[in-house]
């Protein structure tokens, strides 16, 4: 059996460091299965990148329903295996996966349904992209039960220690979903040409391979999975836990998604251009903000074992040491998307000169916020450690939704559609600066001794 491994001893560095760095690995593996399938969407046509990336919206709001199990999982688990109550830690296992798969199913089922409705509200004015938005949600929504799973299984995997497992597990994925793409996108040796159903299709066989081995792996490697049955009645307790520690973070991920696409529609007024430019720079801006999102994932693990552990000491080095590396990451992230705009831009829509431009103007002016951005991520993820899920939520959900009217206004300006570029930026920089207060603020009047009691604070 493979043993769950304990964040409360040994060198903060060192074991913040080995934990994160598969998590962000794990996550640049989730960031390319999307920009694998934007470059070869992009080298079909314009308007299949604004298809997948209309259809992708809802596909992003699915990902708010997840982050309940999800969120549960990695901060349920870390608490109970750093009080060392192993049985705790397998109730949160199965009802974080039994709450997962049901989700999905009615979220599935709903997308399906009323897929026509879903994709018109965009009013996209091209009934080509509408055609292809629509099939591409479609198909992603027959597998979405998979897509769904995966963060789940690796959030279980995270909150124990183990963030190795599920890097290797999502390579996996990754390398067939980069197969797969070319093959069926393009039509390339025994495939059709299918194009945006190709990248839809390519996804979901990658996600379900991903599935099957978390499921083999799990059964067979894991004590956590030791006698699961998703069949079982749930515990009401345990649902009240999960729902108190993720909801949060749903709700907030939920309206993030909402708003969005109302962004998307005030954008969608210059034509169908600037909806791709936003998805292809979304993606190249997750650079940061996924490497920032692993990393907070390891941060939500260390501090929650050592919470559970009530060791203060090592909870505040452990966000210090966090936020310095995840700081020179937005950094270099800022320097990137500001001075090599053109060549990464290039890279997904390489033959539209008018994208291009938009593109470059994009990437310059939300590289401005990246630093910002890295650090609120982390900090959120220092939050959830300690079972505190409200207030990066809350500043979330306050800051994101001022992006409607500030591009509105901004918009409406000689700033034309950059003001909307600046509302996303000018918003995430203020999220990063008040919640890097907010978290500090709270570690001052943590208890000083770890001899002291945690539930102090």
């Amino acid at each position: 059996m493979m043993e769950n491994k304990k964040l409360t001893e040994g060198s903060i560095t060192g074991t913040l460091v080995k934990l994160a760095i598969p998590i962000m690995a794990t996550s640049f593996v989730q960031m390319a299965y999307n920009m694998m399938d934007m470059i070869w969407l992009g080298r079909v046509s314009t308007n299949a990148v604004a298809a997948a990336g209309t259809a992708g919206f809802f596909i992003w709001f699915g990902s708010s329903l997840f982050m309940i199990p999800k969120i549960g999982a990695e901060v349920g688990i870390a608490h109970s295996l750093g009080k060392e109550d192993m049985d705790s830690a397998k109730k949160y296992v199965f009802h974080t996966i039994q709450f997962d798969v049901i989700v999905a199913i009615i979220y599935s089922l709903l997308l399906i349904a009323f897929r026509h409705r879903i994709i018109g509200f965009f009013d996209l004015g091209d009934t080509q992209v509408t055609n292809m938005a629509v099939d591409y949600l479609f198909i992603i929504s027959i597998g979405l039960v998979f897509y769904f799973l995966n963060p789940v299984f690796s959030g279980i995997f995270n909150g124990s220690g183990d963030s190795t497992t599920p890097f290797k597990i999502n390579v996996v994925g990754l390398i067939m979903n980069m197969v797969l793409d070319p093959l069926m996108i393009m039509g390339i040796g025994p495939f059709p040409k299918m194009g945006i159903k190709g990248a839809a299709l390519a996804t979901i066989i990658a996600q379900f391979t991903v599935t099957l081995i978390f499921i083999i792996i799990g059964k067979n490697k894991s004590s956590l999975f030791d006698d699961l049955n998703i069949f079982q009645a749930p515990d009401r307790e345990y649902l009240k836990s999960i729902f108190r520690l993720g909801l949060p973070a749903s709700i907030q991920n939920g309206l993030f998604a909402i708003i969005a696409m109302v962004i998307a529609k005030i954008i969608a007024q210059w034509g169908s251009t600037p909806i791709a430019v936003q998805k292809v720079g979304s993606q190249i801006e997750s650079i940061s903000w996924m490497t920032a999102g692993g990393f907070s994932t390891a941060i939500s693990a260390f501090i929650g074992q050592n919470y559970g552990a009530g060791k203060w000491d090592r909870i505040r080095e452990g966000y210090r040491k966090g936020l310095l590396i995840v700081g020179t990451i937005g950094i270099f992230a800022t320097c990137l998307l500001i001075f090599g705009a053109n060549p990464i831009f290039r890279l997904f829509i390489p033959h539209d000169e008018e994208a291009l431009k938009l593109g470059v103007t994009y990437l310059r002016i939300l590289g401005l916020s990246q630093f910002f951005m890295a650090i609120e991520i982390a900090t959120q993820g220092a939050f959830n450690g300690l079972g505190r899920t409200v207030p990066p939520s809350f500043i979330g959900i306050l800051f994101n939704s001022l992006r409607i009217p500030a591009s509105l206004i901004l918009s409406s300006t000689s700033l034309g559609l950059n003001g909307v570029w600046w509302s996303i930026s000018i918003s995430s920089i203020c999220k990063g600066v008040v919640l890097t207060i907010w978290y500090s603020l709270i570690l001052r009047k943590s208890p000083k001794a770890d001899s002291e009691s945690h539930n102090e604070l």
